[in-house]
């Protein structure tokens, strides 16, 4: 798993057709835009899961925040 730190208004590439724009935020929020084609499902993971049996539910993959470390460089 990737992670990075973005400033608003940068974004991601994923391939050459899908573009994540982060939008900014505040306290645990933040607001992205996501520009794909039409094929791709994009689904939020409380959609996921309201929408799931237990079993499905304890498939999907969880993700905890991290403890923020000082940067040793």
């Amino acid at each position: 798993m990737l992670r990075m730190s973005v400033a608003a208004r940068e974004y991601l590439m994923l391939g050459d057709d899908i573009k994540i724009v982060f939008l900014g935020g505040s306290g645990k929020h933040m607001r992205i835009m996501i520009d794909a084609p039409r094929d791709i499902n994009v689904v939020r993971s409380s959609v996921l899961e309201k929408n799931s049996t237990q079993e499905e539910r304890a498939k999907l993959p969880r993700y905890y925040s991290e403890e923020e470390h000082p940067e040793k460089y």
